[in-house]
């Protein structure tokens, strides 16, 4: 049995990975943290743990020897806790934003901070197994991806494989993203009379999302590159990314059917959903509440070398969390689906 100690474990995110691991047969949770919460029952904070742990939050101080880290925290923590994180377990599975990126200087453009560890950049791997799964293998450092990032590189990763875009055409990103992207930690911003029957353009230009995008479709070294917006929408839980990617030529529907099935044919996560009849014949987030599967559609259109393609996630499960635990289990040399065998309810 796997060790594991999930550090900032109060969030959203530190909650739904305590649910996983919960009923991960290899893996028994030893220690939580919070520092707000330090000395109080975990499962007064994470209603669906009652019955089912008895553990209480501790200090980050007081952290013991485990097999496996999970940090949580806020953007910029971890890496300045990092060699700490190092002492307690040879293996980090972070959720932040810390190593997501292979250049440091991304981070003083994207996030407004210089890197305190900028060597160990180059020792993370991106933790999306459908891109990385042999370098997850043997990973020390495993870096989560965000949530937008995670639907649109997962939404567009065939058509770059495939070199099938128009590479002076940017590809254009939306995203509409659910509240608790925004954290368990309340603003303004996020305060329920303010959000409440909104769809608000929260970040129409420089989401810091954008350079994971780019780094893992290859659209960093120039170019137009990718223009994402984000919007807020009267939702809890989902992200659901449009992107307009505009073709090199008259592409079949047919030809980009088959790119997509060769990707993921064999993907336990990923499923193309596209159909032509039915309620629900394209990707929809509401449909994948508590889910670890990411869905992919498109549509071609008939007017121009335009190809429209949709991709829905759970923004803390396969967005966070569940990605946090298939890498694991990559890692681990385990069936990736160990702890995610949730297949999601309806109607919801």
């Amino acid at each position: 049995m796997m060790r594991a100690a999930v550090v900032g474990g109060a969030g959203y995110a530190g909650g739904e990975l305590l649910r996983l691991l919960a009923g991960h047969p290899c893996v028994e949770v030893t220690q939580v943290t919070s520092e707000r919460l330090s000395g109080k029952r975990v499962d007064l904070t994470h209603p669906p743990l009652r019955g089912g742990c008895e553990l209480r939050f501790v200090s980050r101080n007081e952290l013991e020897p485990a097999d496996v880290v999970f940090t949580a925290l806020e953007h910029g923590e971890s890496s300045t806790i990092i060699d700490r994180l190092r002492e307690v377990a040879p293996l980090i599975v972070d959720l932040s934003a810390d190593f997501r990126l292979r250049d440091a200087r991304g981070y003083e453009t994207w996030y407004g901070w210089t890197h305190p560890r900028p060597r160990l950049l180059e020792r993370s791997v991106y933790g999306l197994a459908e891109l990385h799964r042999d370098e997850l293998r043997q990973a020390p450092l495993i870096a989560g991806g965000g949530c937008i990032a995670t639907a649109a590189i997962l939404g567009l990763a065939p058509l770059l494989r495939a070199s099938l875009l128009d590479t002076r055409m940017p590809v254009v990103v939306e995203a509409k993203v659910g509240s608790s992207a925004a954290g368990a930690q309340a603003g303004a911003a996020t305060h329920h009379p303010h959000r409440s029957g909104e769809m608000r353009s929260y970040a129409p230009a420089g989401h810091r999302h954008t350079a994971e995008i780019q780094q893992e479709l290859g659209l960093d070294g120039g170019g137009p590159g990718v223009a994402l917006s984000a919007t807020a929408v009267e939702a809890v839980r989902g992200v659901l990314v449009t992107a307009h990617a505009f073709l090199d030529g008259d592409r079949s529907e047919k030809e980009i059917w088959s790119l997509y099935r060769d990707m993921y044919a064999g993907e336990p996560f990923v499923r193309i959903v596209k159909s032509s009849s039915g309620l629900h014949r394209s990707p929809n987030p509401k449909l994948l509440a508590g889910t670890n599967f990411c869905d992919v559609g498109f549509d071609r259109d008939p007017h121009s070398n335009r190809l429209v393609v949709t991709s829905a996630i759970d923004n803390l499960v396969k967005g966070a969390a569940g990605q946090a635990v298939q890498a694991l289990n990559v890692r681990c040399g385990w069936d990736e689906r160990m702890g995610l065998g949730f297949s999601g309810i309806y109607p919801l």
